[in-house]
């Protein structure tokens, strides 16, 4: 099924949340042409509030998209390749979570406290691990890509980070102001959970 324009920019915002035409274009693939004629049709439509050239999920749109998406992939729902891989991924993202804390803390006399990243040893072998862990979720990631390729793009920057972090830029693990390791990750869960119409367990 052609997914419309207007479902895939707004579901690029309810993913980046805060994004400009370029951002969300290239998170949905689409050329930004077409991204910024969409997202100028969804201000006029209501359903987008823009400022400073990034635009927002208007509050009313978030229930009409999210309604919309047992339309746009119920095949994908139903493709077991690819419900096979989400799962896998649900199981490693626990594994995830836990190597972001022990990247955000370090043990001090028995109490987690905030790393502060003086401890280079301790870093290098999180994100070791870190790199351990990606080459298992990798053949995931192709197999999401293979039943939706613009999923590409996660596989993708997830790697740019990790190769940035290896080479010494640790921002890249888990800052939120940039396309972090961790930033990338949420992003590509909250796109999975959107396509397959389930909810994120804290």
């Amino acid at each position: 099924m052609q997914i419309p324009d207007a479902h895939l920019v707004l579901h690029g915002l309810a993913i980046k949340k805060h994004a400009d035409a370029a951002a969300v274009g290239k998170l949905v693939g689409l050329p930004i042409e077409r991204a910024s004629k969409a997202l100028a049709d969804a201000v006029k439509r209501g359903r987008a509030n823009e400022a400073q050239g990034r635009f927002i999920l208007a509050p009313m749109a978030r229930m009409a998209l999210d309604g919309e998406y047992s339309k746009y992939y119920s095949d994908l729902r139903g493709n077991a390749d690819f419900v096979a891989a989400y799962e896998g991924f649900e199981r490693i993202n626990v594994e995830l979570k836990q190597l972001i804390t022990d990247w955000q803390t370090i043990d001090v006399a028995g109490k987690r406290v905030p790393n502060d990243h003086s401890n280079a040893a301790h870093d290098e072998k999180v994100i070791s691990r870190i790199g351990d862990m990606h080459e298992r979720a990798d053949k995931l990631f192709a197999r999401l890509a293979a039943g939706l390729p613009r999923l590409q793009i996660y596989r993708d920057h997830l790697l740019q980070a990790l190769e940035k972090a290896e080479d010494g830029a640790i921002e890249w693990i888990s800052d939120a102001r940039i396309d972090s390791y961790h930033t990338v990750w949420f992003e590509l869960h909250e796109e999975l959970l959107r396509l397959m119409g389930r909810t994120r367990v804290e």
